[in-house]
């Protein structure tokens, strides 16, 4: 069990939703970049202890976001505050762990002696220093790796160390920028149960990814960002019973691609072609018969089919019909 070095007083469980004041703030923020406004009166609260989930495509405004929030770009109005200060104050943003996209690291130092490195940089006393990398190892599992130098490690064993590197100087909101990009699925679960274990010791996690799965599964809410806004927000499976109620997502996976007249024919029935050809999906009725006559319907066709199968819709789902893309028959 990981047990944390942070002040005992905070209930890890709280979030805003619990009556408890939020770790981290925003409240009517606007930011643009000259004449663009990518930000316009957005409002988010993380709680203690729980991981929201930021979601969007590319462009929507999650950079901008994050670096407001960490101080590094003057918005238009609003107000941002973390632990119950406003981030104009050094004291505020000194709670914050940033851990970026890119791996930040000196690559021919250990993972030990980066962690000492940044911790003395952060001004921590070379005392406190080893106190905070003790916890920081534990935390993100460092411990079999912590000798061996930056550049021989793995890239998820890398995420491992820069998030370490966020913990040193206790924060109390842990900002993550797509920290499993470029990992395997092994890297990727481990990762997630080092985030879960943080969440666990207090610590308010901002996860911005564009793993809607990785969101789904690790996320006690998310927000969408659109429009300069965070809509829809709310816990996952609240929102997806929203939008889809009753409905399931139908999945064709064949063995090679169809026809021309084929694929005219799918797309006028408003299924989706992925990328590479071989799968086409669509929203419709939940109900057995008609997952039933569906099914009959597309093994009448030319259709090369590998696999016809019905799931429960996710949150890909729920960004698809975002994008415009959802239908039902």
């Amino acid at each position: 069990m990981l047990v944390s070095n942070r002040p005992k007083d905070r209930d890890s469980a709280a979030s805003p939703a619990d009556g408890m004041p939020p770790v981290l703030a925003v409240r009517q923020l606007s930011v643009g970049y000259g004449a663009k406004q990518i930000l316009a009166g957005l409002d988010l609260a993380v709680g203690a202890g729980e991981i929201f989930g930021l979601l969007g495509p590319n462009g929507a405004g999650k950079t901008t976001l994050i670096r407001a929030i960490c101080g590094r770009l003057r918005s238009i109005s609003g107000q941002i505050t973390i632990d119950g200060r406003d981030s104009v104050e050094r004291r505020a943003l000194r709670r914050i762990g940033l851990v970026p996209q890119e791996i930040a690291l000196f690559p021919h130092l250990t993972a030990r002696e980066n962690l000492m490195t940044f911790g003395r940089l952060s001004g921590l006393s070379r005392r406190r220093t080893v106190e905070a990398l003790d916890f920081a190892m534990r935390a993100t599992r460092l411990e079999p790796r912590a000798d061996e130098p930056v550049h021989s490690l793995s890239g998820g064993w890398k995420r491992r160390v820069n998030i370490a590197a966020a913990l040193l100087h206790d924060p109390a909101l842990l900002i993550l920028d797509e920290p499993t990009v470029g990992v395997d699925i092994d890297a990727r679960n481990t990762l997630h149960d080092v985030i879960r274990d943080l969440s666990h010791t207090g610590i308010a996690v901002l996860l911005a990814t564009h793993d809607l799965d990785q969101a789904q599964t690790l996320c006690a809410r998310v927000g969408f960002l659109r429009g300069g806004r965070l809509m829809p927000c709310g816990r996952p499976a609240s929102l997806l019973r929203e939008a889809f109620g009753r409905r399931r997502e139908l999945l064709v996976d064949l063995l090679e691609p169809a026809s021309s007249p084929t694929r005219e024919m799918l797309k006028k029935l408003r299924f989706a072609e992925q990328p590479t050809g071989m799968e086409w999906s669509r929203m419709v009725d939940g109900s057995p018969e008609r997952q039933a006559e569906l099914t009959r319907a597309l093994q009448q066709t030319d259709l090369s089919i590998k696999e016809i199968r019905f799931r429960e819709p996710g949150l890909d789902s729920l960004f698809l019909r975002l994008g415009g893309g959802d239908a039902v028959l």
